[in-house]
């Protein structure tokens, strides 16, 4: 098959062979496609970091999509790269001091002989690939028997962490996405969460799976604060809402915000809903009760300080305002 030249606007060109095409179209993975175009466009130049804020996405989700992209060998990790997510020599694996989500390390290269013996001679693999095959209601194809055994070897996932991790995607195509078992892919793109987040007991897994039901339900709290009905937050909106549940809002000072940015936008605005909150969160107030008092109660005091120094009530002057005009009066009248 011959090179694909792609043309952009203006001067610039990207080429892909037919052989890189072939990759990407027989993964199946958009998020893995869409970071590979990002990282010809950049020349590699650019970090994880970068091209998380250019592609508006999380460093979870390019660490991900990269290491699909390593497992097909369209890109090398390098750990000596720092955070650079480059083309043919993407280094994204950063320390966590430059980067809190670096991609996993280059994984090995699995045969289909190698997993079919893992198979055939029923280690504990073994018995992960036939229970995935009976909670996704179907036989895995030997690309999903390579993301499978990666989660399995690379990773080093128990198998009842893998289980677990399964039985949790599970759940979550059937309340975020239609209802359709999740592809291995996905499983693929959590199970490296799992392992950044150090998941590798069963305890551990089930602690955190509290932690996101617990967000998840602070998240509809805040849904219904902003009015949102029959809609899931898109993925930015999320990250604002996360983002004020880990500062430590409560939803009736979120309410506040979203009030007084309706007031002065007109309408709904995260970024400026945002500005709010993170002022109130320098301040250290969090609840409904510690802004009314703190902030609102504070811009009230001011108020009627300015109103003692300028007026009585009613907007009668007040004595010094009397004098002083009286003085202005006797002048005139000597003049």
């Amino acid at each position: 098959m011959s090179d694909m030249r792609i043309k952009l606007p203006g001067t610039e060109t990207v080429t892909l062979t037919g052989q890189t095409i072939d990759k990407l179209i027989r993964a199946g993975d958009g998020d893995a496609a869409l970071l590979y175009l990002y990282i010809l466009k950049t020349h590699g130049q650019k970090t994880s970091s970068e091209a998380a804020i250019a592609l508006d996405k999380s460093k979870g989700w390019i660490a991900s999509a990269m290491a699909v992209l390593s497992r097909l060998g369209l890109v090398q990790l390098d750990d000596s790269v720092g955070a650079d997510a480059g083309s043919n020599s993407a280094g994204t694996g950063a320390s966590s001091d430059t980067d809190p989500y670096p991609a996993p390390k280059e994984p090995r290269q699995y045969s289909e002989n190698e997993i079919k013996n893992e198979i055939l001679t029923g280690t504990d693999f073994a018995v992960v690939v036939d229970e995935t095959q009976r909670r996704l209601g179907k036989i895995l194809s030997p690309d999903d028997l390579l993301r499978l055994y990666g989660i399995y070897d690379n990773l080093r996932l128990p198998p009842e962490v893998i289980l677990q991790l399964i039985t949790h995607c599970i759940k979550e195509s059937s309340t975020t996405g239609d209802g359709r078992a999740p592809r291995v892919s996905q499983i693929e793109k959590a199970a490296y969460v799992w392992e950044r987040e150090g998941l590798f007991t069963l305890e551990r897994a089930e602690e955190y799976l509290k932690t996101l039901e617990a967000k998840k339900s602070v998240r509809g709290e805040i849904k219904k604060v902003l009015q949102i009905k029959d809609r899931e937050f898109s993925p930015t909106e999320k990250r604002y809402a996360d983002g004020w549940i880990e500062m430590g809002f409560q939803t009736g000072a979120i309410a506040i915000a979203y009030d007084k940015t309706v007031i002065k936008t007109g309408g709904p605005s995260f970024p400026y809903m945002d500005g709010i909150l993170k002022n109130w969160h320098s301040k250290g107030l969090h609840t409904e009760e510690e802004v009314k008092e703190k902030d609102i109660g504070q811009r009230k005091n001011n108020t009627r300080s300015y109103n003692k120094q300028g007026t009585h009530k009613h907007g009668e002057p007040n004595r010094e305002d009397i004098e002083r005009m009286q003085r202005l009066l006797d002048k005139t009248k000597e003049e």
